[in-house]
């Protein structure tokens, strides 16, 4: 499982957010830097402050008692002094000679503190570095013959110091992180609203348009896919028309032939006819149904899914009685849905039905959506104990006039056209049918439907 986000809008708010994760550290590392710089400074200024009042205290004593005067003064807890008879350029084992850039700011630190130029050393050897923690300072007294040696432990500088800073960072991301997420979601509105129209299109054809008003770029993208529902919805009604005018003028014409066929004398040949007629205006409007929108025109209302299911077994038991033995229904009692209930019972009726003509039985299960039934998807099984269908054939059978059966006899193979029409039914409701053959053999369909 990826924890890449699916959505437009939890993308850009992870990369925005993350943009701001990486500014807000650039930002901070930049100001630790600075209060280390501030900070190192400030230490160089007290080690100087520390170090010119010790030197003026030991070096005006008289040269007898500077080891008493030095032992006088209290000294911080990182300061050790001694009087050394050698510089520390001589000690052994000593830090590293100190950095010039060091040697230079401690220099004229020193020469910041108020001191008469007598009482300030002529010369200063320092070691040691920052990074180290630790400064050995030597400073020559007058006589020449001593120097005044301090050790100095550096504390290291503490950027963060400050008891608000957590707090004061936390609040500021927080906010941040707020307005992020709330001005992604403004700036993805657009495209959920686009996707939800789009659904709606799907379902309904004569949905209302969208509103063009926002942006230039949000009001031309509306304008676009309204112009594109107007053209689909011209393309429907062209094609409802041409096929209700074509319905209409062959109608006649059978018509005539069936009342001309009665005056044939051959009883054999005038069946035949008759016959003949009787299959070409079924397929007629087989072919009007299927062509026809009729789902456009039929308002969606909320209707009993579960009691819808049981109505479409019983008009199946009621054609076809000696089936009703094989008919059953498993589920719960009662499921809510919204959908076009003449156009889904046709739906049902023509999957049960194709499931008593080649498998004989029919047995219908309800599964309600998990996790609840708002915005969930309700599932409908119709299960048979026929021979199945070849894996080849499980897609193409919805294609229109497509027959498993070899056969012209209608009564046997049907038209074709039952399948396509409960999968454009389906499809309008936004829902689907699949068919898969079962492991212990039949088939079975499988559809889905929003709720």
């Amino acid at each position: 499982m990826t924890l890449w986000p699916r959505s437009l809008a939890a993308r850009t708010a992870v990369l925005l957010l993350a943009a701001l994760i990486v500014v807000q550290v650039a930002g901070l590392s930049i100001d630790a830097l600075d209060r280390v710089d501030l900070a190192r400074l400030a230490q160089i200024r007290d080690i100087s402050v520390h170090l010119s009042t010790l030197y003026r205290a030991v070096a005006t004593a008289p040269q007898d008692d500077r080891a008493a005067a030095l032992a006088a003064i209290a000294l911080p807890p990182e300061m050790r002094a001694q009087l050394l008879p050698k510089s520390p350029l001589d000690i052994p084992n000593a830090l590293p000679l100190a950095p010039d850039p060091l040697k230079r700011a401690l220099h004229v630190a020193m020469l910041l503190v108020p001191m008469a130029p007598w009482q300030r050393p002529d010369k200063i050897v320092v070691r040691g570095d920052f990074p180290d923690r630790r400064l050995l300072v030597g400073m020559r007294l007058p006589n020449h013959r001593e120097w005044l040696t301090v050790a100095v432990r550096v504390p290291p500088p503490l950027p963060w110091h400050s008891p608000s800073f957590l707090t004061a960072f936390a609040l500021m991301t927080a906010v941040a992180a707020l307005l992020t997420v709330w001005a992604v979601r403004r700036l993805t509105w657009p495209v959920r609203t686009l996707a939800a129209a789009a659904e709606r299109l799907g379902r309904d054809v004569n949905a209302p348009p969208l509103s063009e008003d926002g942006p230039t770029e949000v009001a031309t993208a509306a304008a676009a896919f309204n112009t594109m529902a107007a053209r689909i919805r011209r393309f429907v009604d062209d094609r409802t028309f041409l096929l209700t005018a074509i319905g209409h003028d062959l109608k006649t014409p059978i018509t005539r032939l069936k009342l001309r066929a009665e005056f044939v004398e051959d009883e054999e040949q005038r069946r035949k006819m008759l016959a003949d007629l009787d299959e070409l205006e079924t397929m007629v409007s087989a072919t009007l149904d299927f062509g026809r929108d009729t789902t456009a025109s039929e308002p969606v209302a909320p209707l009993d899914l579960a009691l819808l299911c049981q109505t479409v077994l019983d008009e199946a038991a009621d054609v076809r009685p000696e089936a009703m033995e094989r008919l059953a229904y498993a589920g719960p009692p009662h499921l809510t849905a919204r959908a076009r209930i003449i156009s889904l019972k046709r739906a049902l009726g023509n999957l049960v039905s194709n499931a008593l003509a080649y498998g004989g039985s029919a047995q219908l299960t309800l599964v309600p959506p998990q996790g609840g039934p708002e915005g969930g998807v309700a599932r409908i099984e119709i299960e048979d104990d026929g021979p199945g269908i070849p894996p080849a054939d499980l897609e193409r059978v919805f294609q229109p006039f497509q027959r498993l059966e070899a056969s012209r006899n209608r009564e046997t193979g049907g038209s074709g056209l039952g399948l396509p029409i409960a999968r454009n039914i389906l499809r309008a409701h936004g829902g689907d049918v699949t068919l898969v053959n079962r492991a212990r053999g039949g088939a079975k369909a499988i559809v889905t439907l929003p709720l």
